[in-house]
C-alpha cells in the first residue's frame, strides 16, 4: 500500500475538534516553514531538477544505486555551484 492510500483512509473523526484544529495549524506551519527553507536554499531546486532530468534521460534499472551514485558524485557541488551562478546572472 502506498503512502497516499494510507493517508486517504485516515479517519479524522477520531480526533476531537481541538485536535483537528491543532493538526490543521501544524500542517499550515509546516508548509510555511518548508517554503521558507526552500526559498532560502535555491540549490535544492537545482539538485532535484538535475537528478530528475538524469533519471528520465538515463532510466536506470536500479534507481537507488543511481541516486546514491548521483548524490555522492565528488563534483556535484561544483556542478550545482556553476548552475547557481548561471541563475543569478540571468536574474
Amino acid at each position: 500500500m502506498t503512502g497516499k492510500d494510507v493517508l486517504g483512509k485516515l479517519d479524522l473523526s477520531v480526533l476531537s475538534t481541538e485536535q483537528q484544529e491543532k493538526l490543521r495549524q501544524f500542517k499550515i506551519k509546516t508548509r510555511i516553514d518548508n517554503e521558507k527553507y526552500l526559498n532560502s536554499h535555491p540549490e535544492v531546486e537545482v539538485l532535484i531538477g538535475d537528478f530528475l532530468r538524469d533519471v528520465l534521460l538515463q532510466r536506470p534499472a536500479d534507481i537507488r544505486e543511481f541516486a546514491a551514485d548521483h548524490f555522492t558524485n565528488p563534483k556535484l557541488h561544483l556542478v550545482t555551484g556553476s548552475k547557481m551562478e548561471g541563475r543569478s546572472e540571468m536574474e
